[in-house]
């Protein structure tokens, strides 16, 4: 489907790709990472044909139509809901016809076609998506001036997921999504019929979205099998086992260069040395993969403690003009040392609840106790338009301690994550991620006791999400956390709200029994309705087709489990081999053939074992049903 040959970009005069290649087949479903600033966003260009390549070709099929999110969609008086069907436009052009053509034989063709393309669930199936990214009825039917940028993001999204290109390319397209969204063009994109080309940072939609990743990295593009786990898993033993060839190579370099300084000057030996200087000479380098430093994340603890509750609402109730209240009754109380992750869908009130506990808003009603000397810190990334865009990070922090030395200054920026060489230069200039470094630093100066934080992810590639992980995990005060980032959300909560209906209540379920249930609701609301009655003899049969479909599963299950079990002792018998260090030297090449043996094996062990997973968990569901 897609075939980059020898490409090699250049920006700025930065090169990002150099002579790079790359086949990903048709109907590949391939996430593209790498760290930020590597070129991604740049490849993205180039194969849509924006940008020229220094050298090297893209080639995709005759005729193949890419579709990508480039800008959100404009302002205008248009419906959503027409905005998503004219993006179809080879049915907007027939449909338009249809309405003027006089030929029997053109109205004929019209509709023919009309029915070929599936034109009269075009308007069922762009609702759906709509409503998917999370537009009910009435809002599908309002004009896009009527919705902020975010939105019309998600309004163009949805349209080019309707029109359905040969070559589906996104980027970042959870960045303006919130977690009801994201689940939902999860499940979307892994049934997408066509090639699909994912930049993502969120290494759960990599994990269940696409089954391949492609990985930008030294300038090069290297394709991999599975999902984004079995990628970093696979590439880690790769690593390993470079890195003990690398070793075992250079024990022999030196033992060859001795035995070369030792004999070289002997004519008895002379033959032997030069034999030896051949060896090293064809001796090629071993390719390591190349680990570059991530900055950790630190924020300032609090100076004193607090007693606990940090904050106590008593029938509280908030909005932004009075007597249009967004939240109200709420009865809740935040502990000094709690983990608070904000759940329900955008516009049921999250953002307004993190505002009330910031003193951004007042309560309305009710009553709100704050702790004594209780600090507040809030991150969220609309305020990246706070930062000052000609100062650098130094002039923004310097502001906040205008007496101390440039010492203790650049010290407090290094806290931040920002290289050495960012730190003179301009905010407009630092790419999304530094941005955020910086923002998140200067609203924790202070040292704060509750850390609020809405979407802190969307500049964050996934070494930078680990490293916020550590950070939140390792302060000592209380944490309020907004965000589409479910790994984030499981690895620093440790409790769940569900902010719906105008109010804020403690969700008892975890993240899976939140994804079920969202997507229980979604299939709720494309029409599934409950079964009329059945009669008898259809329970009966239904019941003996139940459990025939458990014996086929039953069956799959121990299929699946033998052929874990081979995999895992093959595995085991190429350690076992691999572990003589003395092949790398006797045999390289079976050592080679040894390495991509375990590779494919691990590689199909994971498959087996993701299908395991699925056979017993629908084993399970037949169970239940029973």
């Amino acid at each position: 489907m897609l075939t980059i040959s020898d490409l090699s970009l250049r920006i700025a005069g930065r090169l990002l790709l150099d002579h790079a290649d790359l086949s990903l087949p048709t109907g590949a479903k391939a996430g593209l990472v790498g760290r930020n600033g590597a070129g991604k966003t740049t490849l993205f260009r180039a194969i849509r044909g924006e940008m020229p390549s220094e050298s090297g070709r893209i080639d995709l099929p005759k005729g193949a139509r890419i579709g990508g999110v480039s800008q959100e969609v404009p302002g205008t008086d248009e419906a959503l809901l027409d905005i998503v069907l004219k993006a179809d436009t080879e049915r907007a052009a027939l449909m338009a016809e249809s309405e003027t053509a006089t030929d029997p034989m053109r109205i004929a063709d019209i509709q023919t076609r009309l029915v070929d393309i599936d034109a009269h669930s075009a308007e069922a199936r762009a609702a759906a998506i709509l409503s998917g990214l999370g537009f009910d009825q009435d809002a599908q039917l309002r004009p896009a001036r009527s919705f902020s940028g975010g939105w019309r993001m998600r309004v163009a999204l949805a349209a080019v997921l309707f029109s359905q290109p040969d070559l589906l390319l996104l980027d970042e397209p959870t960045n303006y999504l919130d977690l009801e969204g994201t689940l939902w063009l999860e499940n979307y994109l892994a049934r997408y019929p066509h090639t699909v080309l994912l930049i993502s940072h969120d290494r759960d939609l990599l994990n269940r979205a696409v089954s391949s990743i492609v990985h930008l990295e030294g300038k090069k593009l290297t394709f991999w099998r599975g999902g984004y786990d079995q990628f970093a898993r696979q590439r880690a033993e790769k690593a390993e086992l470079a890195a003990k060839a690398a070793e075992k190579q250079d024990a022999r370099k030196k033992e060859l260069q001795a035995f070369v300084d030792r004999f070289r000057a002997k004519a008895s030996k002379a033959r032997q040395a030069q034999s030896r200087l051949k060896m090293l000479e064809k001796m090629d380098a071993i390719d390591m993969p190349v680990d570059e430093h991530v900055a950790p994340f630190r924020f300032a603890e609090p100076q004193k403690e607090v007693a606990s509750p940090a904050i106590r609402l008593e029938e509280t109730a908030v909005g932004y003009e009075p007597g249009k209240l967004i939240l109200k009754g709420l009865n809740l109380r935040i502990d000094a040392d709690d983990r608070i992750a904000l759940l329900g869908a955008n516009g049921n009130g999250k953002s307004t609840f993190a505002k009330l506990l910031a003193d951004r808003l007042k309560a309305e009603e009710g009553k709100m106790t704050v702790a004594p000397k209780l600090k507040v810190a809030m991150f969220a990334q609309h305020q990246m338009d706070d930062l000052h865009p000609n100062e650098s990070a130094i002039e923004h922090v310097r502001a906040l301690m205008p007496q101390a030395p440039e010492a203790k200054v650049r010290a407090r920026v290094a806290q931040m994550g920002l290289p050495t060489e960012k730190m003179m230069t301009a905010a407009k200039d630092l790419s999304g991620g530094e941005k955020a470094r910086l923002l998140m630093g200067l609203a924790t100066f202070e040292g704060p006791n509750l850390l609020i934080l809405d979407e802190p992810t969307n500049h964050l590639d996934i070494d930078s999400r680990r490293a916020l992980t550590d950070a939140l995990n390792a302060f000592s005060g209380a944490v309020i956390l907004i965000s589409h980032d479910r790994s984030l959300v499981e690895s620093t909560a440790d409790r769940l709200w569900l902010v719906h209906g105008g109010s804020v209540a403690p969700y008892e379920g975890d993240m899976e029994d939140y994804k079920s249930l969202i997507l229980s609701l979604n299939r709720t609301s494309k029409g599934d309705k409950s079964k009329p009655s059945q009669s008898k003899a259809e329970i009966r049969r239904d019941a003996a087709r139940k459990r025939e479909e458990m014996k086929t599963l039953a069956k799959k299950i121990k299929e699946f489990e033998s052929l874990m079990g081979n995999a895992q002792k093959r595995i085991q018998a190429i350690e076992a081999e691999l572990a003589d260090g003395d092949i790398y030297e006797n045999d390289p090449a079976r050592a080679t053939k040894l390495a991509k043996e375990r590779s494919d094996a691990s590689v199909k062990l994971a498959e087996t074992e993701a299908a395991w997973v699925e056979a017993s968990e629908a084993y399970e569901g037949a169970v239940k049903d029973v």
